[in-house]
């Protein structure tokens, strides 16, 4: 029995939830997975996950072996790491994430440059618009937007991002742009359920906070789909700089009541400041930082 091999399948089903999850994520048979597992209790002589039809736990033994199977698999990944010169050259493959529009408009650029002029270098980008655990998801780097929570991750602003209010130009001909906060009680807005209330928007007003009454004649759940309508003159709508910048540029939507937006909101690189940092880690923060500085300051965001 290769016993990594089996620790290696036995974490997977755990964070996979299932051993059919587990099977399919590993591109292996289910029945070769339940017999790995099979074989590994067999060993320790001892159960390690309660099976049933609608959940599958790990027993008390089953804890504190997969807490071990993972501190021992890292170390296993780091020596090889270290044996095949991953710290004195910067090569491998580097997994980072990032949030969708934003990988799209500005990650992607940079990770472009880079891999040219990286060839023994290549990524795997995982865009999405959730918090990814960089160490059970195997993630060397992650772009975060917003205050960061206190934890043993290290982080590197590369900037900020404003939250705006914007409209159409036909929209603002028909119903006039806001000059106060006062005013927006009368417009129609356009509501982003991740970024806002659909009754209330906050704003900044000298050195408060502020609550505003809104009326959303939309409601819709993606950045997308509220920057198309508010293209289109349905209303006002409020999402983040880097989600309305081209639209901005090419006058399809104006910024209206900027005195009163919010403090921006930090731009970070966070990655695991645990044991020795790989190269090519390091090599993508020097190259990346300062030109996702110089995108966003250029773009006024």
């Amino acid at each position: 029995m290769d016993r990594l091999e089996s620790m290696s399948i036995l974490l997977t089903v755990v964070e996979a939830g299932s051993l059919s999850a587990a099977s399919r994520r590993l591109g292996m048979p289910l029945a070769t997975v339940s017999r790995k597992v099979s074989e590994l209790e067999a060993h320790l002589k001892t159960r390690l996950l309660n099976r049933s039809s609608r959940k599958l736990t790990l027993t008390d033994a089953g804890q504190s072996y997969v807490t071990a199977c993972r501190r021992i698999l890292e170390d296993v990944g780091e020596a090889e790491r270290i044996a095949s010169g991953e710290y004195s050259a910067p090569k491998g493959d580097l997994v980072i994430t990032a949030p969708i529009v934003f990988g799209r408009l500005h990650v992607i650029p940079v990770a472009v440059e880079f891999l040219k002029a990286y060839p023994d270098i290549d990524i795997r980008l995982v865009l999405a618009d959730r918090v990814i655990n960089l160490l059970e998801d195997r993630v060397d780097l992650a772009v975060r937007i917003g205050a960061l929570p206190d934890s043993s991750l290290v982080a590197t602003r590369v900037g900020t991002i404003r939250r705006v209010l914007c409209g159409s130009p036909t929209y603002f001909a028909e119903r006039g742009i806001p000059k106060s906060l006062e005013e927006l009680g009368s417009h129609s807005c356009i509501s982003f359920q991740g970024l806002m209330s659909p009754s209330s928007w906050s704003f900044t007003k000298g050195r408060s906070d502020v609550s505003v009454a809104v009326h959303s004649r939309l409601i819709v759940n993606t950045a997308e789909a509220a920057i198309d309508a508010a293209i289109a003159g349905i209303g006002i709508t409020r999402v983040l700089s880097y989600q309305v910048a081209n639209a901005v540029a090419a006058g399809t939507l104006v910024v209206a009541l900027e005195d009163f937006e919010p403090a921006p909101w930090p731009v970070s690189f966070v990655y695991t400041g645990q044991g020795l940092l790989p190269l090519k880690l390091r090599a993508f923060l020097d190259f990346a930082a300062p030109r996702l500085k110089a995108r966003l300051s250029e773009r006024g965001e």
